[in-house]
């Protein structure tokens, strides 16, 4: 089945907010995600407007979607800007950064090298901008994640030797790509 990899517009927030939904029922979302599914269901419908458009407008946080020739979303990833002495997640960015959150893929879709494409997007993403430019690309995952850490690996990122101070998740490991 073949994919299209693109950017998510702002009018699609009901899809943006039902994949993310989908994403929190995956059992391994108690340690992939630091939201759970009762707190995501609860937020109104502005809540995922605002999200929404925000990543569409790619400034600061931007989102990529799977989307399979029928329209059905298997996919998404999330890319935050932090600058320098900035943190949005963990430790403040030494360096200007961006950092990869919201990996998901659905089961069925798992295995196709999708992971993999929406990887490569928010790389291209944040490895093309220049007003300041990335130095490193970091992402946080539980230890207990290996789906995760596998994937991780696969697509460039190595362990950066730090652990990161996350709210209610002191087993988060950071994995970084530099330039």
């Amino acid at each position: 089945m073949e994919y299209v990899i693109r950017r998510v517009r702002a009018e699609e927030w009901a899809q943006a907010r039902d994949l993310r939904l989908a994403a929190l029922q995956d059992p391994l979302a108690p340690i992939a995600f630091y939201e759970s599914h009762e707190q995501a269901v609860a937020q109104p419908d502005s809540f995922w407007q605002e999200r929404t458009q925000a990543a569409a407008a790619g400034v600061d946080v931007v989102q990529f979607v799977a989307q399979a020739p029928d329209g059905r979303w298997d996919g998404t990833v999330s890319v935050l800007v932090e600058h320098e002495g900035e943190s949005r997640i963990g430790k403040p960015a030494p360096v200007e950064q961006t950092h990869v959150v919201g990996v998901f893929v659905r089961g069925e879709a798992r295995g196709s090298g999708l992971a993999e494409a929406l990887f490569r997007a928010a790389l291209e993403w944040s490895w093309d901008r220049q007003s300041p430019p990335v130095e490193r690309v970091r992402l946080l995952f539980h230890s207990d994640n290996t789906r995760a850490a596998a994937l991780y690996r696969k697509v460039g990122f190595v362990p950066s030797g730090d652990t990161a101070p996350v709210p209610d998740d002191e087993m988060a490991l950071e994995y970084e790509i530099r330039r």
